[in-house]
């Protein structure tokens, strides 16, 4: 059987692995170089009082593992800003030199490893469910109560128009592959703070949340976020836990998405291109033009 051109890795992987294609076009045959967006497992384990614990393994797309790392644990409740003394990659010498940057260890400030309780579990989740499932609402409310009062933010219409495309120039890995996803973090005024890409949705956000997270730039509640597809519960729920009040999507909600954004407080925008989206949760902090009732239909 003839190799598909793709090497495996013996070293740390980056985030686009080259291969070999054949390109047909009408009668038009050509073997040509083309880059994938790699995709790669991503153990992350706890490390605390001398124990550790394996408690998530991801698809993803190598590249911010450390942020990916923390955010996953702050959306999943695990680990908090303070949480965390170091992340390091694995250095056991049992693995191969690949498995080791695919390997993250958090090692936290507590003694002792926690009490994981319901969310215990050790889990291969995929590049596009994210963590479809585990968590439950219950859960998602102990720890995400909508705070009582709030910083009051307000972005014009004209402002997300501009989004998507501040996105989409910001993704460069993109531009060579064409299969990545991609989450903006945007002042309420458009300015482009931080971008991630990822072949998991889930895990652009996850990035972005433990870029912020990292830096001390906790909670979000003065941002706006934007996700490069559609946006479903996971996205909502790393949103939530991260105080973010706006999130939009170049595509559309799901309908538990739309719940939750609801519940928590949060304004979801949908479908935002080409000067157009639409509001499916808390609209008020969108600042509109004339809004004109839709005229009901007539039997």
């Amino acid at each position: 059987m003839e190799s598909d051109g793709a090497a495996r890795p013996t070293a740390r992987l980056g985030p686009v692995t080259r291969s070999r294609v054949r390109r047909v076009s009408g009668s038009a045959v050509r073997d040509r170089r083309d880059d994938l967006a790699t995709e790669e497992p991503l153990e992350i384990r706890l490390l605390a009082g001398g124990e550790s614990r394996t408690v998530a393994i991801t698809m993803r797309t190598p590249g911010a593992d450390f942020e990916l790392a923390a955010g996953f644990l702050h959306g999943e409740g695990i680990a908090g800003p303070g949480d965390i003394a170091a992340i390091g990659y694995c250095t056991d010498e049992d693995l191969d030199p690949e498995a080791r940057y695919n390997t993250v260890t958090v090692r936290l400030t507590a003694t002792r490893l926690p009490d994981l309780g319901a969310a215990a579990r050790n889990f291969l989740t995929s590049s596009a469910c994210g963590v479809c499932g585990t968590a439950s609402l219950d859960a998602l409310r102990d720890r995400c109560a909508v705070p009582a009062a709030r910083t009051p933010v307000a972005v014009s219409a004209t402002t997300l128009y501009g989004l998507p495309d501040r996105l989409r120039e910001a993704q460069g890995v993109f531009g060579r592959t064409g299969g990545l996803h991609a989450a903006g973090l945007f002042t309420p005024d458009g300015t482009p703070l931080a971008v991630r890409e990822d072949v998991g949705r889930h895990n652009a956000v996850d990035k972005l949340v433990g870029w912020a997270m990292l830096g001390g730039r906790t909670p979000l509640d003065r941002h706006v976020l934007l996700v490069s597809g559609r946006v479903g519960y996971e996205i909502m729920q790393k949103a939530a836990s991260a105080g973010i009040q706006i999130v939009c999507a170049v595509s559309a909600p799901s309908s538990l998405a739309v719940d939750l954004a609801r519940e928590f407080g949060v304004t979801l925008v949908g479908f935002l291109r080409e000067e157009r989206f639409n509001i499916y949760a808390c609209p008020d902090r969108i600042e509109v033009g004339r809004i004109e009732a839709e005229q009901a239909e007539t039997a």
